[in-house]
């Protein structure tokens, strides 16, 4: 394994604030929903060297022969996107997609006669709508074969003199015009940071933003929570323990360390909900997406916990009034769903008592679409002592 530093989290690690709640709001149809995540804050430790938990003894290699040849992940990544199917996910996704439609029809006065680029448009409903309140033009950016189909529906809805649609990679392709006054993406994956699209739209800010131009969304946090999940976990993990009466443990340790992607059930949740780290969009740099951030969960029942549950806030602070969405289990449902990460242990907790730990964030070295990440975790408690390092990969 590369070398990783053990950050030691002593007493000026901001544990226990006063819970904070975030109400964002929008609007499905005529009925106006408000969604309410509480989360406790904490402080963010910053990283100066460089992280990477890409550890042959504790990851399996994987022989780039197997799994398609020359293609790399970028490849890969870009064919996903190139099929109707995905979109029509996120399309029907009502948070996501009305979220952003509010966000630019009830603020039309930030985009009216502006010039916005669209980065990862797939097929252009953000420049639609934004084509719609009056921008005075949008490049919309996509470097999937779904360009194409965007380049038509623009074209079907009159907006062809007002949205340009580009194929290509950002990092690759030439703007018409050496400023914009907005961008505008949604580059959110699993866990917020899969597929490492963020690093694309710091590179856009970086080259054609004009100075005090606007990116949105313009805020982002990831979140922490604990969960109770016992036959999920006997039914995905130790299934492989005794399969027809054959140890198959040896691929046991392999789904132990791949977060699964899927819907939490708020009943599960045994802990407070803790903010492990907010990025502002318009600021950051993206080595700020590497990062280590200290965690203190404390039970508010007698359970067992099994796994770790993350999800991220999305905001929009530069609007009329504060929007934005969360992918919490307490919120409703998005295509995101939440990212769970299952315990070696099974820890035994009574109400009040703590998990604390730290969890690393970065990039993986070999594929930056993937996300390392090195959950470190200890209790003290009534029925069970305990104290562990964790390694996931999210891919």
């Amino acid at each position: 394994m590369d070398s990783v530093s053990n950050n030691e989290i002593g007493n000026s690690a901001s544990y226990g604030k006063n819970p904070s709640k975030i109400k964002f709001q929008y609007e499905d149809d005529d009925e106006q929903v408000v969604q309410d995540e509480t989360v406790t804050e904490s402080s963010n430790l910053e990283v100066d060297e460089d992280i990477s938990m890409c550890d042959p003894t504790t990851a399996a290699a994987v022989d780039d022969s197997m799994v398609g040849g020359d293609k790399t992940s970028a490849d890969y990544y870009f064919d996903s996107y190139s099929h109707f199917g995905i979109h029509e996910e996120m399309l029907k996704d009502v948070v996501r997609t009305k979220t952003y439609q509010n966000v630019i029809y009830k603020n039309s006065f930030l985009f009216k006669d502006k010039v916005v680029l669209d980065v990862g448009a797939g097929t252009g409903i953000l420049s639609l709508f934004c084509a719609k309140v009056g921008a005075k033009h949008v490049y919309a950016i996509e470097c999937s074969s779904m360009a194409d189909m965007a380049q038509e529906i623009v074209k079907l809805n009159g907006f062809s003199d007002v949205i340009t649609v580009i194929k290509g990679k950002v990092e690759e392709i030439d703007l018409p015009v050496p400023q914009v006054d907005i961008i505008i993406s949604e580059w959110m994956g699993y866990f917020l940071l899969y597929e490492n699209m963020l690093d694309t739209v710091l590179y856009a800010r970086d080259k054609w933003l004009v100075r005090d131009g606007l990116v949105l969304p313009d805020k982002a946090s990831l979140c922490l929570t604990a969960i109770e999940d016992a036959d999920y976990k006997e039914d995905k993990i130790e299934f492989w323990n005794s399969v027809y009466g054959f140890d198959m443990s040896c691929i046991r340790k392999q789904a132990m360390m791949e977060p699964i992607v899927d819907t939490v059930d708020q009943n599960q949740i045994v802990t407070n909900c803790q903010l492990l780290k907010t990025m502002d969009i318009s600021k950051m740099t993206s080595g700020d997406a590497s990062f280590t951030a200290p965690f203190k969960l404390i039970a508010e029942r007698d359970d067992y916990i099994h796994a770790l549950v993350a999800y991220f806030d999305v905001s929009f602070t530069k609007c009329h009034k504060l929007l934005g969405f969360s992918t919490g289990p307490k919120s409703r449902s998005t295509h995101w769903k939440q990212t769970v990460l299952y315990l070696e242990d099974v820890i035994t907790v009574c109400q009040g008592e703590a998990v604390v730990g730290s969890m690393t964030v970065a990039p993986n070295k070999k594929n930056p679409r993937d996300v390392d990440i090195m959950l470190k975790y200890s209790v003290n408690g009534k029925h069970c002592r305990v104290s562990r390092t964790q390694y996931y990969r999210m891919r």
